[in-house]
């Protein structure tokens, strides 16, 4: 079996998005991917993530030919490949519904730095273009709201993050939806003010040492 320490890992993080508040029910998916072998471990469509056993992980390329595993993967398979495609230092994706950052996403607005724990994805996250579930528009509009950051928000659905390991793009979603939380209880009251691009930058470097998971 192809992937087998890495199907267990999706499950596990897959559990926790739910454990933790920050999806429900089947929204979300989550992949892995070896840049060796070109293929991405993927999970299925339409499985409750307390349902998904290891056989129902779904290994296929970057084209969506299915290589392992006789269920069919997640229908935002196109979004994880297409980050794998051109982005040489993401090899794990998450992609959840958490509540503040698909706020944020229905306003179609960038998510900027009003609290420096931004910078585990970026200077600030940017909404991309709105495009239906599923399609292959979704996918290229991620990957240019992603560009030079891990994390992107989907207009009206969602937030999409990676990294080099599953713990780190699960890190990510985390701040980040802890940072559109802070944005929309400080909005509540006045304008938040937002850190320039010296302290992101300062941050950016700061970041290369701390708090990661590695």
């Amino acid at each position: 079996m192809l992937f087998e320490k890495e199907r267990l890992e999706l499950i596990e993080f897959g559990k926790r998005l739910v454990n933790d508040g920050l999806t429900k029910g089947t929204g979300g998916n989550l992949s892995v991917y070896d840049p060796e072998s070109k293929y991405m471990a993927i999970t299925p469509s339409g499985i409750d993530f307390f349902q998904i056993k290891p056989e129902d992980i779904v290994v296929c390329d970057l084209d969506g030919n299915v290589i392992e595993g006789d269920k069919k993967p997640s229908s935002e398979w196109y979004m994880h490949a297409v980050q794998y495609k051109y982005r040489d230092d993401i090899t794990a994706i998450i992609h959840a519904h958490t509540t503040f950052a698909t706020v944020i996403a229905t306003l179609r607005e960038t998510l900027p730095a009003t609290h420096y724990m931004i910078a585990v994805a970026g200077p600030d996250v940017r909404c991309a273009e709105y495009a239906t579930y599923g399609t292959k528009e979704l996918g290229d509009n991620a990957l240019e709201a992603m560009k030079d950051r891990y994390a992107c928000l989907l207009a009206n659905h969602g937030i999409l993050a990676g990294s080099y390991s599953l713990a780190n793009a699960y890190n990510i979603i985390e701040e980040v939806e802890y940072c559109a939380k802070i944005n929309i209880y400080a909005r509540a009251i006045g304008e938040p003010v937002v850190l320039d691009d010296e302290e992101m930058t300062l941050m950016n470097e700061k970041f290369k040492h701390y708090g990661q998971v590695k």
